[in-house]
């Protein structure tokens, strides 16, 4: 990490791991013990839903290094904005049909946009239409705990602009990290002990993984020097999703 919300792969191979549907301080800091490089706030209808009040009083209490990300689903692109510039997060994280033109709105007025899709969208294929910095890809059927086929999401993009969710796991996140080569993983249920109670060993277990693995691909195929991290340029290349669903 470079400095607060600013990660960076500019000579540091580390793997972002964004731990999602956070609902309290105290989960938030085990998060980042853990290790996490960001954590996750669910502003859409979701058990995990929180309220802008509530996470601006966990995000002041933060480390100065952690990346905090809100996530939405169709929120109208104004209160987007408001919401992510008046409690200080790093990035916003659009999870649900936005436009293209929606999305370069939001891009434009925040520091760092995610744009998520389930594999095999056809938004992907024209993922620089929405001016979003990073893409994460999620399962087709989010919440089902289930893994995507991960063919879907090889050279959909420049894996030092992606992000791969959708039924991770601390049993299957390294097996994520060495097919897809990404810049980051993104995880919810896979490290709860319920809807929104994140479990101290999953979170332990996944991080140490996740970054294993992470390792282990760095070493294998380092990335170009010049290469942009996960908040660079445009990448090239209605079911429910993880965090809404009961377990």
């Amino acid at each position: 990490m470079t400095q607060a919300g600013n990660p960076s792969l500019d000579g540091d191979d580390e793997l972002f791991v964004k731990i999602c549907g956070i609902t309290s301080e105290a989960d938030a800091l085990l998060a980042v013990s853990m290790g996490a490089s960001a954590v996750g706030f669910v502003f859409a209808p979701s058990p995990r839903q929180m309220s802008a009040t509530a996470v601006a009083d966990i995000v002041k209490r933060l480390p100065f290094e952690t990346t905090t990300v809100g996530v939405f689903r169709n929120e109208a692109p104004k209160r987007v904005v408001e919401i992510a510039n008046s409690i200080g997060l790093d990035a916003v994280q659009l999870h649900g049909l936005e436009s293209a033109e929606d999305t370069r709105w939001v891009a434009e007025r925040v520091g760092w946009t995610i744009k998520a899709f389930p594999a095999g969208h056809p938004g992907i294929e024209r993922f620089d239409s929405y001016g979003a910095r990073t893409l994460l890809v999620d399962g087709p059927n989010p919440g089902s705990g289930e893994l995507f086929d991960w063919r879907l999401a090889e050279g959909v993009a420049d894996p030092t602009r992606l992000i791969v969710s959708g039924g991770l796991r601390p049993e299957n996140v390294g097996a994520a990290v060495e097919h897809l080569k990404p810049w980051g993983v993104d995880v919810a249920s896979g490290v709860e002990s319920a809807p929104g109670i994140k479990d101290a060993s999953k979170l332990r277990d996944f991080v140490h993984a996740a970054r294993m693995a992470g390792a282990r691909v760095a070493a294998e195929h380092p990335r170009d020097s010049d290469a942009a991290d996960g908040r660079g340029g445009p990448i090239h290349g209605s079911s429910p999703f993880d965090w809404q669903e009961e377990l």
